[in-house]
C-alpha cells in the first residue's frame, strides 16, 4: 500500500516538471475558482492571483487555508506552493478565508467586497456554532441576514412561508424552545420589517457589528497545558491572548493584551509570555504538536503587527481606499435619492392611470347599463304596439257584430206582425238581441278606452327610448374622453399636478451636496450611541418575548455560562479593559 501510493506521488510529481504546471481550486464563501499555476509559483503568487480575481485589496485579513492530518494550515507567501505540505492530488483544493480580524469592522473595512466576505465567514461560524450565539441576538441577526439577501421588506411578497427553505438559526437555538418553524419565521419577520430603507452593504455592516461583540468572535482556539500540566485552552485574537478553562470558552481566566506584551518566544513546545510589567509572571505553557506551534506563532505575529498598525496613520494605499469609498458611497447615496425621486414619480403616474381606467371601467359599466335599459325599453315599445293594434282589431270586430246584432232586432220587428206566437218569441229574441247588443257596445267602449290607454302607454315608452339615447350618447363621449387621456399619460405628460419634468431627474453632484453627505455622515456619528441604546433594547425585547418558551434542560453548558455572565456583567472585554486598568494604575 505505502508503495504503491509513493509510486503515485512520484507519477504526479513527474508529471508535473513534464506539464510545468499544476491546477488547483480555490473555494470563496459563495463560489469556486479554478487556476492553472506554474511550477516556480510561490504562495504569493497564487494569493495575489486570487485577490485581482476578488477585486479585493484590503489583503491582509485573509489567507489560504488547507487540511493536513486533520489540522487547518495556512500557505506560506515566501515559500513555493508545491514545497509545502499541500494535497497531492489535483487541483489543489485551498479555502479562501479570514485569517485575522478586525477590531472594529466598521472602522476597518472598507471595500464592499471584504465586507461581504467577512459576513458570509462568521454567519456560517454562528449557524455552525463554532462562535456561541445568544438567542434573541440570533434571532436579530437572522433579520439582518435576510435583509441582505432580499432587500426592503415588502408585505405583498415576503409573504408567511417565505423564509421555510432557509437556514438561518444555530439548531442549538431551535431545539431550546418550544417554537414552530412559523412562530421563529414571525419573530425574525417583525424585525425585518424595521430595516427598511437599508442597503445590502449596510444590512451586512449591521451583522457584523452585532456579532463582534460576541464573546467567540475571531478567537482561536488552541489545547495546551501549563507548567503543571493541567489542561488549557489558548486564545488568539485582534485583542491579544486570552487563557480559558477548556469547558468555558467565553469568559478567559486571564488576558494579554498586545500592548502589554513584550515578547513571546516559541522553543520546541514550549511558548513563553513575557508580560511589560516586569511585576508580573512570566506565564508559559505547551503545546504537543509541532504543526499547531506554528500555526500559534503565525496567529500571534499577524494579530500583533495589524494591532500595531491600527494605532498608526493610515498608509497612502489605505487613505486613498477609504477616500474611493467615501466616494462611492456618496455617490450611492445619490443614486439611491434619484431612484426613490422616479419610484415615488412612478407610483404616482401608476395609481394616476389605476384611477382612470377604474373610471373608464365604471363608465363602461353605465353604457351597457344604458344599453341594457334602451334595449328594454324598445321591446316594452313593440309590445305595446302590437297590444294596442290587436285592441284595435277586437274594437273594429266588436262594433261590426254590434251594427250586426242592430239589423238582426230590426229584422225581427218587422216579422214580429206574423203571429202571437211568433210575435211572442220574435219578442223574446228582441229582448235578448237587445241584451247582446248592450252588453257587445258596454264592450266595444271598453277596448276603446284600453286602446286609448295602450296609445298612451306607447308614447310614453318611446319617450324613454329618446331620453335613454341621449344618456347614451353623453356617456360615450364621456368614455372616450378617458381614453384618451389615458393614452396620453406618460411620465413626461401627467394631468394636474402629477406632470413633471425630465430636467428634474437630473442631478449635479457639487460641493454643496458633499457638505450636505458630510453632515449627514456626522449626523448619524451623534445617532450612533442612540441606536446602540436601541439595539440593546430591541436584544432585551426578543429575550423577555421568547424567555417563557425555554426549555432550560436543553441548554448547553455554554448557555449556562452565557447567562451566568450576562448577570454578573462579565465578558472577555470586560476581563481585558479590567487589565488595562490595572496596569494603568500600577504605572
Amino acid at each position: 500500500m505505502a508503495s504503491a501510493l509513493a509510486a503515485r506521488m512520484g507519477l504526479n510529481s513527474l508529471l508535473r516538471k513534464q506539464a510545468r504546471t499544476f491546477r488547483v481550486r480555490i473555494c470563496t464563501m459563495e463560489s469556486d475558482m479554478e487556476f492553472s499555476c506554474e511550477i516556480k509559483w510561490k504562495g504569493k503568487d497564487l494569493f495575489d492571483l486570487v485577490c485581482r480575481t476578488l477585486g479585493l485589496r484590503e489583503t491582509w485579513f485573509f489567507g489560504l487555508s488547507y487540511s493536513v492530518k486533520d489540522t487547518v494550515a495556512w500557505l506560506k507567501m515566501d515559500k513555493k506552493v508545491l514545497d509545502q505540505e499541500v494535497p497531492k492530488e489535483e487541483p489543489i483544493v485551498f479555502h479562501f478565508l479570514a485569517k485575522f480580524y478586525p477590531e472594529n469592522a466598521e472602522e476597518e473595512l472598507v471595500q464592499d467586497i471584504t465586507q461581504h466576505l467577512f459576513f458570509l465567514q462568521v454567519k456560517k461560524k454562528i449557524l455552525e456554532e463554532e462562535i456561541h450565539c445568544p438567542p434573541e441576538a440570533s434571532v436579530l441577526l437572522a433579520s439582518y441576514a435576510v435583509h441582505a439577501k432580499y432587500g426592503d421588506y415588502d408585505p405583498e411578497v415576503h409573504k408567511p412561508g417565505f423564509l421555510a427553505e432557509e437556514e438561518l438559526l444555530p439548531k442549538r437555538v431551535i431545539n431550546l424552545y418550544q417554537m414552530t418553524p412559523e412562530m421563529w419565521e414571525e419573530r425574525i419577520t417583525a424585525c425585518y420589517a424595521e430595516h427598511r430603507g437599508r442597503t445590502r452593504d449596510q444590512a451586512e455592516m449591521e451583522y457584523l457589528k452585532i456579532a463582534q461583540d460576541l464573546d467567540m468572535y475571531g478567537v482561536n482556539y488552541f489545547l495546551i497545558k501549563n507548567k503543571k500540566g493541567t489542561d488549557l485552552l489558548l486564545g488568539v485574537d485582534a485583542l491579544g491572548l486570552h487563557i480559558y478553562d477548556p469547558n468555558n470558552k467565553l469568559t478567559p481566566k486571564c488576558s494579554f493584551p498586545w500592548n502589554e506584551i513584550r515578547n513571546i518566544s516559541y522553543s520546541d513546545k514550549e511558548f513563553t509570555i513575557k508580560p511589560l510589567d516586569k511585576k508580573t509572571n512570566v506565564f508559559k505553557f505547551n503545546s504537543s504538536r509541532l504543526r499547531v506551534n506554528k500555526l500559534i506563532l503565525q496567529l500571534c505575529i499577524g494579530n500583533h503587527d495589524l494591532f500595531m498598525r491600527r494605532r498608526r496613520v493610515d498608509s497612502l494605499e489605505v487613505q486613498q481606499m477609504k477616500a474611493q469609498a467615501r466616494e462611492e458611497r456618496a455617490r450611492k447615496q445619490v443614486e439611491r435619492q434619484r431612484l426613490q425621486r422616479e419610484k415615488q414619480l412612478r407610483e404616482e403616474a401608476e395609481r394616476a392611470r389605476d384611477e382612470l381606467e377604474r373610471r373608464l371601467v365604471q363608465l363602461q359599466d353605465e353604457a351597457h347599463m344604458a344599453n341594457e335599459a334602451l334595449l328594454r325599453s324598445e321591446q316594452t315599445a313593440d309590445l305595446l304596439a302590437e297590444k294596442a293594434q290587436i285592441a284595435e282589431e277586437e274594437a273594429k270586430l266588436l262594433a261590426q257584430k254590434a251594427a250586426e246584432a242592430e239589423a238582426e232586432m230590426q229584422r225581427i220587428k218587422v216579422t214580429a206582425m206574423r203571429g202571437q206566437e211568433e210575435r211572442r218569441l220574435m219578442e223574446q229574441k228582441m229582448l235578448e238581441a237587445e241584451m247582446l247588443a248592450l252588453t257587445m257596445a258596454e264592450e266595444s267602449e271598453r277596448r276603446a278606452k284600453e286602446a286609448e290607454q295602450l296609445k298612451q302607454d306607447l308614447q310614453e315608452a318611446r319617450d324613454s327610448e329618446r331620453r335613454a339615447k341621449n344618456k347614451l350618447l353623453e356617456i360615450t363621449s364621456k368614455a372616450a374622453y378617458v381614453v384618451t387621456v389615458k393614452n396620453s399619460l406618460t411620465p413626461d405628460n401627467l394631468p394636474g399636478d402629477l406632470s413633471f419634468s425630465r430636467e428634474n431627474l437630473s442631478f449635479d453632484f457639487k460641493d454643496t451636496d458633499m457638505k450636505r453627505l458630510s453632515m449627514e455622515i456626522e449626523k448619524e456619528k451623534v445617532e450612533y450611541m442612540e441606536k446602540s441604546k436601541h439595539l440593546q433594547e430591541q436584544l432585551n425585547e426578543l429575550k423577555t418575548e421568547i424567555e417563557s418558551l425555554k426549555m432550560k434542560e436543553r441548554e448547553s453548558p455554554l448557555d449556562i455560562i452565557h447567562n451566568q455572565n450576562t448577570e454578573q456583567g462579565t465578558s472577555k472585554h470586560t476581563v481585558l479593559h479590567s487589565i488595562i486598568k490595572l496596569r494603568i494604575i500600577r504605572h
